[in-house]
């Protein structure tokens, strides 16, 4: 089948089967289940309305069902077992994590996303609040806010592409086609470096990536907590002679704390799962391995699912605390 009839197929038929679903389970609740008539109608449309709810959560509840929280316990078991010769398994507790404790590769991921997780996310928030001001005082300042947003349209593959051109190195004596390598060249620079082999700035190279990538988000959530904040509180830091610097970090800053910190957090998560960035430029070889490559690695290149599950319970046992604090948070807000 052609994949663009397959698609409109794909489509029509999700989108029709929503609709069938919620209509007809809605009929079936209120003509026979409920029916509206007779001497208990009254109760019987007091009951439909407290199960209808239910009925729109279903398809969203199986869906976490089947895609959540069933791989969350099978990788847990998978994490807890050898695979055997045969397609069997065994029970050994865990083996595997004691493994993969003692591999130093674990730990070289470990770290390294530790060092991702305390530059990405504090270069993304201070670029994108940075911006997120800036902009506003300009007038071409929503062109420039759609230029710094733009690379969050573009994949992390498709992203790590364009860097990894700019980090590209040609023989001596061939034009060099990478950004960085052209102006080390035109500076007075001896002979191509190859920045990605470089064990060190290799990974901080990495980082600039998705910083490039997510300064778009953190500008956006930012700049519409900027205007939120009340005119009144500006209008009288200015006239108690507080300067612009005055009047951003000790006014305008405060009041969207809350703000800075979800958008942090929301940063965090992404540079706890990152794997796009890593596996399509350097693959974690030069010392730049980080969690989600390694689980990559154990998986489907040494067939080894016991430590790759493993490793993906503690990929979810560090990003579990923040997503709760996250919620929290937010529920905390609304009330």
């Amino acid at each position: 089948m052609h994949p663009a009839l397959q698609a409109i197929l794909t489509i029509i038929i999700g989108v029709g089967g929503c609709v069938g679903y919620f209509y007809f389970s809605n009929q079936f609740l209120d003509k026979v289940l409920f029916p509206g008539k007779g001497p208990n109608a009254g109760r019987n449309i007091t009951r439909a309305n407290m199960i209808r709810p239910w009925l729109f959560l279903m398809p969203a509840l199986l869906a976490l069902g089947v895609y959540l929280a069933y791989p969350v316990v099978e990788t847990l078991r998978l994490s807890l077992t050898e695979r055997l010769p045969g397609g069997e398994s065994q029970f050994v507790g865990l083996a595997n994590y004691q493994q993969m404790f003692a591999e130093p590769k674990f730990w070289e991921a470990m770290s390294n996303n530790m060092m991702w997780l305390l530059v990405v996310p504090a270069m993304s928030t201070v670029f994108g609040l940075l911006a997120a001001q800036l902009s506003d005082r300009v007038r071409w300042g929503n062109l420039a806010k759609s230029l710094i947003f733009m690379p969050m349209a573009i994949s992390f593959v498709g992203a790590a592409v364009i860097w990894k051109l700019v980090y590209d190195a040609r023989p001596v004596g061939q034009d060099q086609i990478g950004v960085l390598n052209a102006l080390y060249m035109f500076f007075g620079g001896t002979e191509p470096k190859n920045w990605l082999t470089m064990i060190g700035p290799n990974n901080y190279l990495l980082m600039i990536v998705l910083v490039w990538i997510q300064t778009g988000f953190a500008m956006v959530i930012l700049s519409a907590a900027l205007r939120g904040i009340p005119e009144e509180t500006v209008e009288a830091a200015i006239v108690d002679g507080a300067n612009p610097f005055q009047v951003f970090f000790k006014i305008k800053v405060p009041q969207i704390m809350g703000t800075i910190v979800v958008v942090w957090t929301t940063i965090t998560i992404v540079v706890l799962k990152v794997f796009d960035i890593v596996f399509a430029m350097t693959n974690g070889q030069w010392e730049t391995q980080v969690l989600a490559n390694y689980m990559y690695d154990k998986l489907f290149r040494a067939n080894d699912w016991g430590v790759g599950s493993a490793s993906a319970m503690i990929i979810m046992l560090l990003v579990s605390p923040i997503l709760v604090w996250n919620v929290y948070n937010a529920r905390k807000e609304m009330q």
